[in-house]
C-alpha cells in the first residue's frame, strides 16, 4: 500500500507500507539519493510482513515525497519528517536507517529523544557529517562520486550515478534492482543531492543518550561509508550490538538479503514489548 503523511512545514511524505495495522511497526529510513523502494527485499519476506507492520518513507526531496526548496540543513526538519512518519506506525516502533538514513534517525533523537522507541537498527550509516567527523567517515566509491554526482549537468552527474550505484555493492545484486537504484538516484534534483552535504554535525552526545536496544549493522567491504563509521557508533551507543556482514558492500540487506531479514527478526524479537 502507498500513501502518505504531512512532516514539518506541510511537506507531504510518500510511505509505503505492508503488514496488518495492529503489528509491531518497522520503520524504514534510505539512504542518499535513493527512496522506499530500496527495501523490496525486506517488504518481499512473509517473514517480515506476518509477523510485523513495515512501514518505508520516501525522505523529503526525494521518491514521491514532495521537494520543497530549503530546510535540509536542519536538523529539526529531518526530525519532525520522522516524527510524522512515527505518528503513522503506531507506538513502540524500531526505526531502521541506512546510510544517510543513520543521520535522520540521529536528527530525530537529538528533538525528540528515544522514549516511543522501542529499538534502533543502524545498516551501513553514518551518523554524523562534515570534515573530520568519524561518524561519517565516508569510502573510496562516495568520495569517487563527488562532487561530479552533485552536477546539474547531466553529462558530469550521470556518469558518476552509474558508476556509483553499479560499485555500491560487492555482491550480487538483482539486475532490476540495480536499475531501480540509478533512477531513484537521478529522480532526486541535483540541488537535493548537493544540499544533503551541506551540514555539520556531530553526534557523539546524541548516541550516548541512546537508552534503547541498538544493533550496527556493517559490511565489512563497504566502500560508501568506512566500516570505523559503524565501529564508532557502537562504540557510543550504551550496550548496542554490532553485527558485520563479511564481504557484504554497502547493501547487505540486498546481498544477503536472507541473513539480513533474520537478524531483523532477531532483533525485534528480543526488544518486543
Amino acid at each position: 500500500m502507498n500513501t502518505e503523511v504531512v512532516g514539518t512545514s506541510g511537506v507531504r511524505i510518500a510511505l509505503r507500507v505492508e503488514g496488518a495495522q495492529n503489528s509491531r511497526p518497522l520503520v524504514f529510513v534510505h539512504g542518499w539519493a535513493q527512496s522506499s523502494r530500496a527495501w523490496a527485499a525486506q517488504f518481499a519476506d512473509p517473514a517480515l510482513t506476518e509477523r510485523f507492520r513495515l512501514v518505508a518513507m520516501d525522505l523529503r526531496g526525494h521518491g514521491a515525497s514532495d521537494v520543497p526548496a530549503a530546510g535540509y540543513d536542519d536538523p529539526r526538519q529531518w526530525a519532525d519528517d520522522l516524527a510524522a512518519v512515527l505518528d503513522f506506525a503506531g507506538p513502540g516502533a524500531i526505526v531502521v536507517g541506512w546510510s544517510y538514513g543513520g543521520l535522520v534517525l540521529a536528527d530525530y533523537l537529538r528533538v525528540h529523544g528515544s522514549a516511543r522507541l522501542s529499538g534502533i537498527v543502524l545498516v551501513g550509516a553514518v551518523t554524523e557529517i562534515g570534515r573530520g567527523r568519524a561518524g561519517g567517515k565516508t569510502g573510496a566509491v562516495m568520495r569517487a562520486a563527488l562532487p561530479d554526482a552533485l552536477s546539474d549537468d547531466p553529462e558530469v552527474a550521470v556518469p558518476a550515478l552509474v558508476e556509483f550505484t553499479r560499485s555500491m555493492a560487492t555482491g550480487q545484486v538483482p539486475g532490476t534492482y540495480a536499475q531501480a537504484m540509478l533512477a531513484a538516484a537521478l529522480a532526486v534534483p541535483p540541488a537535493v543531492r548537493a544540499a544533503l552535504f551541506k551540514r555539520d554535525v556531530e553526534s557523539a552526545g546524541v548516541l550516548q543518550a541512546v537508552d534503547k536496544p541498538a544493533l550496527v549493522i556493517h559490511g565489512t567491504a563497504d566502500a560508501v561509508v568506512d566500516p570505523s563509521a559503524a565501529e564508532y557508533a557502537a562504540g557510543k551507543i550504551p550496550g548496542a550490538v554490532q553485527r558485520w556482514f563479511v564481504d557484504a558492500g554497502h547493501l547487505p540487506f540486498v546481498e544477503d538479503a536472507g541473513g539480513f531479514n533474520s537478524a531483523l527478526r532477531q532483533f525485534a524479537g528480543e526488544t518486543g514489548q
